[in-house]
């Protein structure tokens, strides 16, 4: 009696889980075509967009439409629609469009704040125009900075995601899905030959979509100071439970911060009640409701414990 061999999956394991997320994702993501103006002729920028939900809105990078109001997205079935730029963000290299067509159903989000290195990731944009790219890789590093601009601000995208998917220009706002397909960044930058990076879907990004889609634009607010992590004192480590602080390494003159006080040299333990270890913790303070209100912030000075009340201020992109 002649046995007969079980027949081989056509597709490894690791295979089926990138194809599936293609599957999935492909035709959620659009190709962004942007008109652009410069250095004396017309133009356009190229990148991708991730559908956010089923009435249009799609995201994708500030860098991505720059200073454009309008342009065109286009899906992998075909079909393409004007959109809008509802609201762009550049100090989180965020964007929020809103397509004037019907677009595909929306993308699954995930949770950036549950990644580990090592873990499988697929990059999925939609460059050039094409039917879509897709790429996989791992997850290379977890909490980056990403230093951003927006006229005389500056800020940190917290927590960028490191992976080394292969990318490329076009893939700029594109997703980056985990192993069930649900988008955990945005793609936005290629920092170098097999690292790129991605900013998070979490949830501070998700404060910043929200207020993008319904004003436009994040109203952030501002102390005034420059900070660095630094180790707490033996006697600290034992009271705060932790080792480290923020080091007050510069303060603005006529800021929120020098008006209450704090001095370089300082060594932040608190604000507003929240412990601060890094830039970061401090960054997740600094939305629209902090604005004008009092931040009561504890530091460690000269031996001491000392409490001071900030008021922070509108951060001024411009």
């Amino acid at each position: 009696m002649e046995m007969t061999k079980p027949m081989q999956p056509p597709l490894d394991a690791y295979s089926q889980i990138v194809a599936g997320v293609a599957a999935e994702l492909t035709g959620k993501v659009a190709s962004l075509r942007v008109p652009r103006q410069g250095s004396g002729r017309a133009g356009e920028s190229l990148g991708s967009a991730v559908v956010y939900t089923s009435d249009g809105f799609l995201l994708t990078n500030a860098h991505v439409v720059g200073s454009a109001q309008s342009g065109t997205a286009s899906f992998g079935d075909g079909t393409s629609a004007p959109f809008t730029t509802v609201g762009a963000d550049p100090l989180s290299d965020l964007a929020v469009l809103r397509a004037a067509g019907p677009t595909p159903p929306p993308a699954k989000l995930g949770e950036a704040d549950e990644l580990v290195v090592g873990q499988l990731v697929v990059a999925v944009g939609n460059p050039l125009g094409l039917a879509g790219s897709v790429t996989a890789g791992v997850v290379s590093a977890l909490g980056r900075s990403l230093p951003t601009r927006s006229g005389s601000a500056a800020r940190l995208v917290e927590d960028v995601i490191q992976t080394d998917a292969a990318l490329n220009p076009g893939n700029s706002g594109g997703a980056l899905a985990d192993s069930q397909a649900r988008v955990v960044g945005i793609n936005t930058a290629v920092a170098g030959v097999g690292l790129g990076l991605a900013v998070p879907v979490n949830a501070t990004s998700r404060r910043i979509i929200s207020a993008l889609m319904q004003h436009g634009r994040v109203r952030r607010a501002y102390l005034g100071l420059v900070s660095a992590p630094a180790p707490l004192p033996v006697q600290q480590r034992e009271r705060w439970s932790r080792s480290s602080g923020l080091r007050v390494v510069e303060v603005v003159p006529g800021g929120p911060a020098a008006h209450a006080g704090l001095r370089a040299g300082d060594l932040l333990l608190t604000a507003g009640g929240q412990p601060v270890e890094k830039a970061q913790d401090l960054q997740r303070l600094m939305f629209a409701e902090a604005i004008g209100r009092p931040l009561a912030i504890t530091v460690f000075r000269n031996g001491a414990l000392v409490d001071v009340i900030a008021e922070p201020a509108e951060l001024v992109a411009a």
